[in-house]
Parts: C-alpha cells; structure tokens; sequence
C-alpha cells in the first residue's frame, strides 16, 4: 500500500492536533480540578449536575425562608409576651381595687393606669414588623387590626389568613401569628346574665351577680339548654332554680339551692358550669329574714347577642343606627347571617332591605321592610335609626354572641366599672365586686389564649430548626454528589496528562525521523 507525503503530512497533522487538544483539555482540568466544563465533557454527568444544581439553588431558598421565618416569629413571640406582662398588671390592678378596702378615689386612679395599660395593649396588637406590616392582621398586612368602635368597644380588621413559606420538601411553617388565634378566640367567660322579676322595686336584700363560667365543659352541655332559668328564693337558706319548661333544677345547684343568710357572705352558688355571687343584705330590724328574703326571684339567662354597626362610606344621607336589638329570636336564629355579618340598604326613606355580606352583583336580601317608628326590623332584629335615611344609604352590621371577647373589650369594662363610686352602698360594691371577678377571670383567659399563641409559635420554631438540620445535611450530601460528579482526581489527572505530553513529545519526534525519509533527501 502507497502512502502519497501529503496523505502522510495530513493525517499526522490530524493526529497532532487532537493529541494537542486532550493535552490542553488534560492541562484545564489538571488546572481546575473540574472535569465537567460543558455538557460535551460528559452529557450524563452534566445533567446530573444541572439536577443537583437546581436542588441546591431550592436548599439555598429553604435556608433564606428559615431564616425570614425564624426572625418574623421572634418579633411575634417577644410582642405577645409584652403584652401578657401588661395583662398581668392589669390583673394586679384589678385584685388591688377589688380588695374591700379600696376607696373612690382609688379606683379612679387604677381606672387611669388601666386605661393607659389599655392603650399599650392595642398599641402592641397593632404592631408592625421591620417591612411595615402588621403582625397579627393575617393577609391584611397593611390594615391595622384593631380598631375602637364608637360606643368604645373593639373590632378586629385582620382575616384568618396564614401566611406559608416553604421550608423544605413539601413542608411549609406559618410566619405570621393572627390575631384572630390569639386574641379573638378568648374565652368569655361572662356569657351569662341576671335580672331581678321581683321585687318589683330592688330592695337590696339579695344580690346575685351575672356570673361567670367556670366549667365550660358543663356549660356548654346544659346550661343553654335549659334558659332562661328562673332563681327563686324560697327563704334566707334556701333557693330554688327552674328551667324554661318550669323543671325543678335545683338538684343541679352547689349544696342543693342550701345558702347561708349572713350579711354580706360574698358566697358562691354553683349551677351547670356557672358560678354566681350571691349576698343576703339582712336590714336593722329584720328579725325574721326568712320572711324579707322569702319571695326574691332572678331570672338567668345567657347574654343576648348584641350588634356593632357602623355607616358604609358615602353614604348620602346623616342617618346613623342608634342601637340595635334582638327582638324575634326564633326570627334571628333562622335568618340572620351569623358568619360575616349583614348590611342593612335603604331603597327609600322608609324601606330596606337585609343583606348577608358582601353584597355582590348576584345577592338577594334576606329580609325587607319598611320602618315604622323610627325602627327598622329584618331577621329577627330591630334596628333603631336616628334622622332620615335617603336611598342607597348602607350600615355594616355585625353580630357578637358574647362566645368569645378580646381583651381590649374586657379592659374598657374594667375601667368603666372602676369609675363609678360605690363609696357608701354596699349593694353596688358587690356588683361591683361580681363585675371585677368576671374580667379578671376574662384576663385569665386572655392570658391562656396568648399563651396558646405562645406555644403555637415555639412548635414551629422547633420545626425550622429541625428542618434546618435536615436541610443543612442535605446541602452537604449535595454537594459532595456534585463535587464526586464535576471534580477530577488530582494524581489520576496529573498522570494522564504527564502521559499525553509525552505522547505529544514522541509524535513531534516520529514526525521529524520519518519526514527526512523522503527520496529527495536521498538524492
């Protein structure tokens, strides 16, 4: 076979230069220590690469989300416990004037620190984080979640909303705490109430408090059932409870309806989960206090639902709704919208209609009518308005069923009450006494709610620390597979260079012998 000197010229020079190229390719690598520098390298292991990278760039993601969360739930735990340091001086304030010795005076004074206690708690509940969002508004993250209503009471703006970041593979941890679970779900624990049937004009031989609850278990079980109840007195030891359908319940009572009539006793009068103060106030010369106790009768029963309402913006008329009651109940527990509440809209000066909320393009009212006497009545509910309704006018009504009370509310009460004198009359110190127990027993529970918020919180920071641990493992088992797959042996790659610049070596050499055994250097 015949190999012409260009054939020969050209395939060493083919030769060369892809010894060439390996050579430099080998001396890159031996350079990085990087085997994969493109997908050619090696298309499988480039591939695997780009699948860990991206489970790399998401672990990097988990750890910043951590890291977000970490920070916006200490920010959230730090301002809650500000606010149950608060609480329990308020709860200190309310045991000191609730003392028996406290005067007037006293209690106006602890009626201004609670008001400015007061203050600092909704200051707190409204706080924002570093980005200028709310803490416990939920979504609504740029809407301050409380705000006072007119007649001095408290609404929450925020939703339920719970913001979720991903802190791992298929796991999410809430960052934000909402005030809806720590503050709106309080347990209320004045739900009930008393109202004297007789005498007809209060003497003040007996008082009875509204209670509160005490064993929520057997509250809900019985208590509801069964109202209203009628409390009889049947003499100063001994009362007597019936039910709505006119059963003897007294059974169910501590010591079996058996009081004691000492003056002043304060004591405690037990019944399906509610607890009531109850006071006999013997006069001079009642020498027979069975006789002037005898024929005292409360009635008891839980609180009725009572309503916030409030003038949609714009509306084109002054009128304003001045109060609100339940005045059908059968109405109002089978129409009135309980979740969300209800708009009342005037189609005229003197009709209305009653909507669930919101309104939208296809809602239809659920009650309508027309007023009469300045009241308008739909779903079981008269609303009494003051000035003249004009067409399209709008009231967002909600309802409270007195189930739950966020602190706020529970500490308006308390200062309401420590402003009102009872110096002298020991019948409204009672009262007041039977007031004060039940909003400490709501500060209580205020308490046990944060605190359940708390806990909330501390579980999930538990979890982004194991999380974190996890993830942290995974990173390192990342890029170890990563660095096994991209990186070169120092020694194996050494050495195969080494060989093929000796090869290259040897090639330029054979090329230079065997180039001068062409016959015209024989010539």
């Amino acid at each position: 076979m015949r190999i012409s000197t260009a054939q020969y010229y050209a395939t060493q020079a083919a030769n060369y230069q892809r010894n060439y190229s390996k050579t430099v390719a080998t001396a890159n690598e031996a350079s990085s220590l990087t085997r994969i520098n493109t997908a050619a390298d090696d298309p499988v292991g480039a591939g695997r690469l780009l699948q860990l990278g991206q489970q790399s760039a998401m672990l990097d993601q988990y750890k910043s989300n951590i890291s977000t969360t970490k920070s916006a739930l200490t920010v959230q735990e730090s301002t809650l416990s500000a606010i149950t340091t608060a609480l329990q001086r308020a709860k200190e304030i309310g045991l000191a004037a609730n003392n028996g010795i406290a005067t007037d005076d006293d209690r106006k004074a602890y009626a201004a620190e609670l008001g400015q206690i007061q203050q600092q708690v909704l200051g707190l509940m409204n706080s924002k984080d570093a980005n200028g969002n709310y803490l416990f508004a939920g979504s609504r993250t740029d809407t301050a979640p409380y705000s006072q209503n007119p007649d001095g009471t408290f609404t929450y703006n925020g939703d339920q909303t719970q913001i979720n970041l991903d802190i791992g593979d298929g796991l999410s941890v809430a960052t934000n705490t909402t005030g809806w679970d720590a503050f709106q779900q309080t347990i209320n624990t004045s739900r009930t109430q008393t109202a004297m049937t007789a005498p007809a004009v209060d003497d003040g031989r007996v008082v009875l408090s509204n209670g509160t609850v005490g064993t929520a278990a057997t509250y809900n079980a019985k208590f509801a059932a069964g109202q209203p109840y009628t409390v009889d007195f049947l003499s100063s030891t001994q009362l007597k409870i019936t039910d709505a359908l006119g059963n003897d319940v007294t059974a169910e009572a501590s010591q079996n309806g058996l009081i004691s009539n000492s003056n002043g006793a304060n004591q405690t009068v037990s019944f399906r989960g509610v607890d009531l103060k109850l006071n006999i106030n013997l006069k001079a010369g009642d020498t027979n206090p069975d006789a002037v106790i005898a024929g005292h009768s409360f009635q008891l029963s839980v609180s009725p639902d009572s309503f916030n309402t409030s003038r949609s913006p714009g509306n084109p008329s002054t009128a304003v709704v001045t109060g609100s009651s339940v005045t059908n109940q059968a109405d109002y527990t089978n129409t009135f919208p309980s979740a969300g509440g209800a708009i009342l809209k005037f189609t005229s000066a003197t009709d209305f209609d009653l909507y669930a909320s919101p309104i939208t393009a296809d809602s239809k009212p659920i009650s309508s009518g027309t007023m009469a006497g300045g009241n308008a009545t739909a779903a079981g509910v008269t609303f009494a308005i003051g000035g003249t309704p004009a067409t399209g006018d709008q009231f967002v009504v909600q309802s409270n069923n007195h189930q739950t009370q966020n602190v706020l509310d529970t500490l308006g009460q308390m200062v309401t009450a420590l402003n009102a004198p009872i110096d002298g009359d020991p019948v409204a110190k009672q009262k007041f006494q039977g007031a004060m127990e039940s909003a400490l027993g709501n500060i209580d529970s205020a308490v046990n709610q944060i605190g359940s918020a708390v806990t909330s919180i501390g579980a999930r920071g538990q979890s982004l620390e194991d999380q974190s641990t996890t993830n942290q493992s995974m990173q390192l088992a990342n890029a170890t597979t990563q660095g096994s797959i991209r990186d070169s042996d120092p020694a194996e790659v050494m050495t195969r260079l080494t060989l093929q610049q000796t090869m290259l070596q040897a090639s330029q050499l054979a090329f230079s012998k065997i180039s001068q055994l062409g016959l015209f250097n024989k010539i």
